[in-house]
């Protein structure tokens, strides 16, 4: 991505939400764990990037360095995140010496060449630095883990990932002067400096190449397009994203019925789906883009996504017959907002297929959404992403407001006991009715007149830094923030007596 920030300096405010309601502050551990699992770095409903940057910033200042390090290969390799762990690497190199450790976490978080470059892209930025000239003082740890990076990358990771930007992957080679493991690797960063590495063979340049490329006849293109896809399919060498987000294209290019199958198997493959790390949302944006497709196949490949995404949490735990649970998800306006700027899927859709992903799984299950008001909807299990378009095709029927206080309320009134209640929302709650009633206050008389031992999971889709409820074992409450199907793993720690920091503190480094 392209950094374009600038840096001030915040003041303390009182305790209070972005809509001005009574609000409980975070731990510094708790609040950079939610600010980095929902940090997408571009302006949102209530926070702008250059906010949301500088409170990481100041965050990552108030925590012990080793949890930082863990939450930023916790935020890269289970939450699939890649610009927000580089940016905790750099930061906390401005503020850790002694040791090895900031060298060690920016080999670990690298995972593609291209993050080399955009590490120092940032690095310039936090250093005030202009061009690659004035990256000559880079930092000896940012240097190291680089160069250990470089060196896992071969000729097709490099070529395919050498692009124009701020800086290039030569000027990165330059600055960081790896060590060529041997002769061969010495020979492809030669061709790096000289800008002669072979074009690698993607899916991108094979199509880009049909698409330059003149035809005799009319006929003709279109038959090549699906000659093509027909052959991509079967290489095995369409990726489980390119193949995700291609299901438009290869329906539109007609490809034959079994090549079609061929995509079937691979989109339901379960260690293909685990491997591939996609974000739940993403089969959504799938989903909904083959809705607007005419096609025969479009339903087979419907039912496949609904298989994919089913994969993510087939082994949760601890919501068997007995248990009874409520899924509550926030639909009001300041959930109306997308994940990053060139997204199309929305902070409310996120809830939605997290919200419906629990449902799936859960035996005794209430489920509903709220804004002005709380409305409980009847869905059927097993059909997540049918499920999240009949919420979405219904959230104007309880308004926009942000009235969460209600879910529970509604539980006191029926004398109703469950044992979990899941709210997916921002966490910016208020009583739009002017009586001046709380989450807070609500969950503390459930907890006392109908269900002591019920629990309050907060599923934070903002990181905005507070909570509605105080966040406390003895109270029943609970906060795990993020937009992954790896929420679920928090959520299986907490079943099992930890905290939403147990499975960050868990990473060896």
């Amino acid at each position: 991505m392209r950094f374009n920030f600038s840096f001030r300096k915040t003041q303390p405010a009182a305790v209070v939400n972005h809509e001005g309601a009574v609000a409980y502050q975070l731990t510094p551990a708790l609040e950079l764990y939610a600010a980095v699992a929902t940090a997408a770095l571009s302006d949102q409903y209530y926070e702008k990037a250059d906010t949301r940057l500088q409170r990481l910033r100041e965050l990552v200042a108030r925590n012990d360095p080793r949890f930082v390090a863990q939450l930023a290969v916790y935020a890269r390799e289970k939450l699939y995140l890649r610009t927000v762990p580089l940016v905790l690497a750099v930061e906390l190199a401005q503020i850790h010496r002694g040791d090895n450790l900031v060298s060690r976490l920016v080999a670990r978080i690298v995972q593609r060449a291209d993050e080399i470059t955009e590490l120092l892209a940032f690095y310039a930025l936090a250093n005030q630095r202009q061009g690659t000239k004035q990256l000559n003082r880079l930092s000896k740890q940012l240097q190291k883990g680089l160069a250990l990076a470089f060196n896992r990358f071969d000729g097709y990771q490099l070529a395919k990932y050498d692009r124009a930007g701020q800086v290039r992957l030569r000027d990165a080679l330059f600055l960081v002067h790896p060590a060529a493991k041997s002769p061969e690797q010495q020979h492809l960063f030669d061709q790096l400096v000289r800008g002669e590495l072979p074009t690698p063979y993607t899916w991108e340049t094979e199509l880009s190449a049909l698409g330059q490329a003149s035809y005799a006849t009319a006929a003709e293109r279109p038959a090549a397009f699906r000659q093509k896809w027909e052959e991509l399919i079967g290489s095995g060498k369409l990726g489980y994203m390119a193949l995700l987000r291609n299901l438009r294209n290869i329906l539109e290019a007609e490809v034959s019925a079994g090549a079609m199958a061929q995509v079937v198997t691979a989109l339901t493959d379960a260690t293909a789906v685990a491997r591939s790390k996609q974000l739940p949302f993403r089969y959504l944006a799938a989903y909904r883009e083959l809705l607007t497709v005419k096609s025969g196949h479009v339903g087979v490949l419907l039912a496949a996504l609904e298989t994919a995404i089913g994969h993510s949490i087939a082994n949760l735990r601890g919501f068997g017959p007995e248990t009874r649970v409520v899924v509550a998800c926030d639909v009001s306006g300041s959930m109306q907002q997308p994940v990053s700027q060139r997204s199309k899927v929305l902070l409310y859709d996120v809830g939605l297929v997290l919200g419906m992903l629990l449902q799936s799984r859960c035996a005794h299950v209430v489920t509903g959404m709220f804004g002005d008001r709380w409305k409980r909807v009847a869905l059927p299990q097993g059909q997540v992403l049918r499920n999240v378009q009949e919420l979405y095709r219904r959230e104007g029927e309880v308004g926009y407001s942000t009235n969460g206080h209600l879910v529970v309320q509604d539980l006191i009134r029926h004398n109703e006991r469950v044992d979990k209640v899941m709210i997916f929302t921002d966490c910016q709650l208020w009583d739009s009715t002017g009586n001046d009633a709380s989450l807070a206050a609500v969950w503390r008389q459930y907890r006392r007149t109908v269900a002591p031992q019920a629990r309050l999971y907060l599923f934070d889709l903002a990181g905005h830094g507070t909570a509605p409820v105080q966040v406390h074992e003895a109270d029943g409450v609970a906060l795990i923030a993020g937009w992954s199907d790896k929420v679920f793993d928090v959520l299986q720690a907490l079943e099992n007596g930890g905290t939403a920091l147990t499975e960050i503190q868990r990473i060896e480094l």
